[in-house]
Formats: structure tokens, C-alpha cells, sequence
């Protein structure tokens, strides 16, 4: 539909962007596109440039992005039903300046000067865009565009480097390049130039940026119990798969999320249980309790470690909460969730600072729980605490046959990767997954369809990463960028004003 002047319709437009933005979705589990992600944006990035006026390549971002909020979480509509499309379009809102950016500087013909700042600073815009959302009161760092590549050991190379945000610039930095040797003739030459530079780089980081150094083997086992009716047939069921690992020369035992649903301290019985699992199988267990607290108010989820004695005195309790999941952001404004989905109806408690366990034989495990895998400055953390292996906790059986399960046990690739450190990653009900420091995949899946325990061999690793030493770089590089572009943009305004008003 088109209106009087030949122009399309605002409505039809709209339309596009939010598909166009939908569309780098594709690159993720479950379907895994990853080679996609290198020009999924282009669609987008073509649209926003033939925007009539800034304002409305603003709203052309707006709706791109809630296109791709919506496509990344459309798994959660059966639980927050309508919430679901407010989410996305509150935080798609954070793409409006950058649709803004690309048109300022790929609009009509662009001179090259102007291509090569775009392939600089609409990355940065994107990693910008990128920071903002990882704030765990707008939802996390879910979906990040460089977790896409979490398969390809080129990407993961990068992210030892410059972590997943590294990854993030360079495929948007792609995307660009692709859509001005589509769109943009005169400026071909940047384009390409972008390309190969990207290309080199990458081949640089690969030969190379420091390796993990191997230096040994850990046994450890994942126990996912699959789906079952209740905390206490899921116990008994968890119970019965770890006794069934006796005499597997284990270093650790790990449980699922929310994997005993009482208090320890209320049932002893229960961890006499578990101790007695421990003494049968000769390792450590790691459990997830998801319960009110007898020792203080409030709902906590906490890694518990157990022993041969009892409950070691280890514990973390889950610091990064899921919205709405677990707990209402400004209840009082959005309380109402609750009565259109399945929000949290009681905000469960923080805890107040990450721990490192010591599991036996000198083995140092750092505790992570549920989504706060997606987070990469709290893996980064517990390396830098000593941790030798990384250790998700999660439970996605709300989400059981969605693409959620798969696309978050792809995220402890990156986290191996990004660290220099394995990650074991291990569920109630699957995807349960085990990588090594290098964020190869170590042994097979475990999958929705399973109720098993498994036996992984986890290769250790000594030294550091880039990445570890020197944090999240390129979104502070990012970021530099912006300001200066920005400031550089003020005084050429300034200067054109006051010639203006000096030649009047």
C-alpha cells in the first residue's frame, strides 16, 4: 500500500522494520543460523537509510528493535501473554537513536568518508544499545548478537579477546559493509576494505591471542531429572540417578536449579540424604535450594555445597534475579503483570556477593544460578576469584519445548571461551551442557527428552585471557567513539552557526 505521493505507507513501513528486526533470531538455537547473523541486519540497516526524515528512521529503529525484542523472547508469551509485547516495545525503544545514526550517516549517496565512520560508529551504537539492555533491571544481557556465534571457534577467539562484545561488533560491523556494497556504489572500496580488515583480524586473534594451557582432567557428574510432579519426586528421582554414579571416580556431583525445594535447615533429613549420596559416590554435591529461608525472611535460590558430613558451610545465594520471573521491577507501578501472566507473586531475595568453592583435592568451582550465565562480568568475576571451573545452575521447564532450553546452554560457550575456564552447565529438565576452556563442546547434550545423570571428563586450564585481564574493552572503546563523533558533530554545528551569524 502505497499513499498518493508513491511513498510507502507508514503503517506497511512499520511493518517491515519489525520483521526486518525479527530476523537476526534466526541465528540463534534452535534454529542456529549463525552464518545469518553476517547479514541478518541488512534488511534493517536498508530500511532505516531510505527513512524521509530523522524522526522517522527513529521510529524505524523503534519498531526494528521491538521486532527483535519479541523474536528473542517470544517464548515467554505463554506466561506473560500481553506483557510480553509491552516488554518489547519499551526496550526496542533503545534502538530509535541508532535507526537515527544510520540514516545521519548512510542516507542517499554517502561520500566513503562517511561510509567508513558508519562502519565505526553504528557498531558502537549497537554495543551501546547492547550495554544498556545487560542492566538486569531491563532483562539482562539475553540475546546478545555475538552469543549467536557461540559454534564458530573463530568468534569464540574473539571473545578470549574482547568477549562476547567483541563478537557483537564485528558481525554488525559485517552487516554495514554488506549493506553498502549493496546500496551504496561510490563507496564500495570502504566497504570492502571493511571487510577484508575484519577478515584479518580475526585471522590475527586466531594465530595469535594467548591460549588456555591445559593442564589437567576433572570428573564430573550433571544429574537432570527431567520433568517430574512435584519437589519431592523430583528429589527422590535425583536421588536415585546419583546413587546410581557410585564408583566413577567423581571430583563433583551436580544438581539442576531449584533441584531440592525445602530449607536444609528445616529438613535435615534431606541433607542427610544428600550426605550419604556424597559419601556413596565419594564426591561433593552441588545442590540449588529454592525455598524460604529458616535462618531469615524471604524466598532464596542458593547453591548449597554437601559433603560426606553434611552441608560444607558453602553457599551462594542468587545474586541477578529474572524479572518478572522471579521478582516484579517497580511492583508497585507494574504490579498488574501478575494478573495477566505468570509474574512472580512474591519477589524472591538477593544475595550480596559471588562465592568460590572449594569442592575437594584443591578443585575451585564458581556457583552461578539460572540467567546469570548471560552475564559475562560474573564469570569474569570468579576466574578472577580463583574459580578453575565454572558452574550454571538453571531450570527451563517452564519453557520446556520453546527455543529457550537450547539457547541458553549455548551461552556457557561463550563463557569458557570469554574466561579461559570450562563451564559446565546443568539443568533440571535440559539442555544440560558441558564446554572446555577453549568453549569446545565437551561430550554431548543433554536434551529436553532425557532424564539421566551423565559423567563428563572437563579438561582444566591455566593462564589468562585478554578478556579476563582487561574486561569489557571494546563497549568503553564504544562508547569513546560515540562521545567523540558526538562532540565532533557539536563543534562543526557551532562553527556553522556563528559563520552564519557572522556573515549575516
Amino acid at each position: 500500500m502505497t499513499t498518493p505521493e508513491g511513498k510507502t505507507s507508514p503503517w506497511r513501513r512499520g511493518l517491515g522494520a519489525a520483521a526486518a528486526g525479527a530476523l537476526p533470531v534466526l541465528a540463534f538455537p534452535e534454529p542456529a543460523l549463525w552464518w545469518f547473523a553476517y547479514v541478518a541486519l541488512v534488511p534493517w540497516v536498508l530500511l532505516v537509510r531510505t527513512a524521509p526524515t530523522p524522526r522517522r528512521a527513529a521510529y524505524d529503529g523503534w519498531l526494528g528493535g521491538f521486532g527483535y525484542m519479541l523474536a528473542l523472547h517470544h517464548w515467554l508469551l505463554p506466561n506473560l501473554h500481553v506483557f510480553t509485547f509491552v516488554i518489547a516495545a519499551l526496550l526496542g525503544a533503545l534502538w530509535a537513536p541508532w535507526g537515527w545514526l544510520v540514516r545521519r550517516l548512510l542516507a542517499g549517496a554517502p561520500p566513503p568518508r562517511r561510509v567508513a565512520a558508519a562502519l565505526l560508529l553504528v557498531p558502537s551504537g549497537w554495543l551501546a544499545i547492547e550495554l544498556v539492555r545487560s542492566w538486569q533491571g531491563l532483562g539482562g544481557p539475553w540475546g546478545l548478537l555475538g552469543s549467536s556465534q557461540w559454534q564458530v571457534e573463530a568468534a569464540l577467539r574473539l571473545a578470549s579477546v574482547g568477549g562476547v562484545w567483541l563478537v557483537s561488533f564485528l558481525v554488525v560491523a559485517v552487516n554495514v559493509a554488506v549493506a553498502v556494497l549493496v546500496a551504496v556504489r561510490r563507496a564500495r572500496v570502504p566497504a570492502v576494505a571493511a571487510l577484508v580488515a575484519t577478515a584479518t583480524a580475526t585471522t590475527a586473534v586466531w594465530m595469535w591471542s594467548p591460549r588456555p594451557d591445559v593442564d589437567g582432567r576433572v570428573r564430573i557428574a550433571v544429574v537432570q531429572p527431567g520433568v517430574t510432579d512435584g519437589p519431592g519426586n523430583r528429589f527422590a528421582r535425583e536421588e536415585a540417578l546419583t546413587r546410581g554414579l557410585a564408583g566413577q571416580d567423581l571430583d563433583l556431583v551436580v544438581w539442576g536449579e531449584s533441584s531440592v525445594g525445602y530449607d536444609l535447615g528445616e529438613r535435615p533429613d534431606l541433607a542427610d540424604r544428600i550426605a550419604a549420596l556424597s559419601r556413596a559416590t565419594g564426591a561433593d554435591i552441588l545442590v540449588n535450594v529454592d525455598a524460604r529461608r529458616s535462618d531469615r525472611p524471604g524466598i532464596y535460590k542458593s547453591s548449597v555445597l554437601i559433603g560426606p558430613d553434611g552441608p560444607t558451610g558453602d553457599r551462594y545465594d542468587k545474586m541477578r534475579l529474572v524479572p518478572f520471573g522471579e521478582y516484579v521491577p517497580a511492583r508497585s507501578l507494574l504490579g498488574w503483570a501478575t494478573s495477566v501472566g505468570d509474574a512472580a507473586g512474591e519477589d524472591r531475595r538477593r544475595g550480596t556477593k559471588q562465592v568460590v568453592m572449594d569442592v575437594g583435592d584443591g578443585l575451585r568451582v564458581g556457583p552461578m544460578v539460572c540467567f546469570e550465565s548471560a552475564f559475562p562480568d560474573m564469570s569474569r568475576h570468579l576466574v578472577g576469584q580463583g574459580a578453575e571451573v565454572l558452574l550454571a545452575q538453571s531450570a527451563t521447564s517452564t519453557f520446556q519445548h520453546s527455543w529457550a532450553p537450547e539457547q541458553h546452554a549455548s551461552l556457557a560457550a561463550l563463557r569458557a571461551a570469554e574466561t579461559g575456564r570450562p563451564m559446565v552447565h546443568a539443568t533440571l529438565t535440559g539442555v544440560s551442557a558441558v564446554y572446555g576452556p577453549s568453549g569446545e563442546r565437551v561430550g554431548s547434550w543433554l536434551g529436553t527428552d532425557e532424564s539421566t545423570a551423565a559423567v563428563y571428563d572437563v579438561p582444566t586450564a591455566s593462564g589468562t585471557t585478554l578478556y579476563v585481564r582487561f574486561g569489557d574493552w571494546p563497549v568503553h572503546a564504544a562508547l569513546l567513539v560515540l562521545a567523540a563523533w558526538g562532540a565532533f558533530e557539536g563543534l562543526r554545528a557551532w562553527r556553522a552557526r556563528v559563520c552564519v551569524e557572522s556573515g549575516s
